[in-house]
């Protein structure tokens, strides 16, 4: 979506962050925020272009830089996706909704969206449905322990949420249920495992896959 939040992670490599602002400043100023280029530690660089997001508000996602290599990274909260003007956890509402079955008209009035809007998510989502199911079976797989592969559910639609779920027991179960972003969620899990790049083009990249 031309001109959504965060456009400046077009030119900028994207992490993403805790959506408390104070905490990143904080873990900034004390080079807690790795680098993830290079063994250094980011410190702030500036700001890129304010934005408003539906269900976030007036969003301005810091920029890092890395002390070593000097690369600038944006830091995006993970109650949002690149370049999407809704809260993530709308989004990710939205395409679970679609694989129990509505369709985008349904989707769209619930989620408080344009119709369009709606359907540009779920046409989005359909054209990597596999490669977005493996991606996050992979990362269930790396995260757990002993960790079995989600179970199909005879939807391409259901497996994602499947593989979704399965990474967010993996991780939780890892790492326990809370974090720098509070309750970890499942929406959570799938925005921070995509880097913010869950509806982005390219995503998952075959590297991002292996």
């Amino acid at each position: 979506m031309p001109g959504g939040p965060c456009s400046d992670a077009r030119r900028h490599p994207l992490i993403t962050v805790e959506a408390d602002q104070v905490l990143v400043e904080s873990r900034l100023a004390a080079g807690g925020v790795s680098c993830p280029a290079c063994p250094g530690v980011l410190t702030p660089w500036g700001w890129a272009r304010r934005r408003g997001v539906r269900g976030v508000g007036v969003l301005r996602p810091r920029r890092a830089r890395c002390s070593s290599c000097l690369v600038t990274h944006v830091l995006l909260p993970v109650t949002v996706l690149l370049r999407r003007a809704d809260a993530a956890v709308v989004i990710w509402a939205a395409l679970v909704a679609r694989a129990a079955g509505h369709g985008h008209r349904t989707i769209a009035t619930v989620a408080g969206v344009p119709a369009s809007t709606a359907r540009g998510w779920l046409r989005r989502m359909s054209s990597r449905l596999e490669s977005v199911r493996v991606h996050f079976t992979v990362v269930a797989r790396r995260a757990g322990v002993d960790q079995a592969a989600p179970d199909a559910t005879g939807s391409p639609w259901g497996d994602v949420v499947a593989a979704v779920g399965a990474a967010f027991v993996a991780v939780t179960s890892r790492f326990g249920p809370g974090g720098l972003v509070g309750t970890v969620t499942v929406g959570h899990v799938a925005v921070a495992s995509s880097g913010g790049r869950l509806l982005a083009p390219g995503w998952p990249s075959p590297a991002d896959r292996c």
